[in-house]
């Protein structure tokens, strides 16, 4: 059975999380560094069946696409020309983020554990990927 991988994206780094192979759960896989991001892709696919990729859609409170928009619609086409046998789907992303510090947060983790950024970021694409999974579950 495949699993589902979301992604997070940032300039720096992208957050990423993956599904179990029922596709019920969402868990926090790793950060990886943008310039490694397709070097670390080809690695993890030939380890997990991917079937779909989730990239989250940041807009802002007006529904405008956020600045980063561009970039990560670059990214969708370097992605697909490299992988084009895996499904990407994209997924608003609002206040992610906020809520992932919250939940690192009231987690119990030390303050310097909490502040790290690329904790934040993959906890953030797991959100992404639960809300996702939630959200297609109701709609079936």
């Amino acid at each position: 059975m495949s699993k589902y991988l979301a992604i997070d994206f940032g300039l720096k780094r992208i957050g990423l999380s993956i599904t179990d192979q029922e596709k019920i759960f969402a868990f926090p896989l790793t950060t990886i560094e943008y310039d490694n991001a397709f070097n670390f892709f080809m690695d993890l696919f030939l380890k997990e069946e991917i079937s779909k990729v989730i990239i989250g859609y940041p807009k802002r409170l007006s529904g405008v696409d956020s600045e980063i928009e561009s970039s990560i619609k670059i990214f969708i086409i370097k992605f697909k020309n490299k992988f084009p046998a895996i499904e990407i789907e994209r997924f608003d992303e609002r206040f992610t983020s906020k809520l992932a510090s919250r939940v690192i947060a009231s987690s119990g983790l030390g303050k310097k554990k909490r502040s790290n950024k690329s904790l934040i970021d993959k906890v953030s694409a797991a959100i992404i990927l639960q809300d996702y999974l939630t959200y297609n579950k109701s709609n079936l």
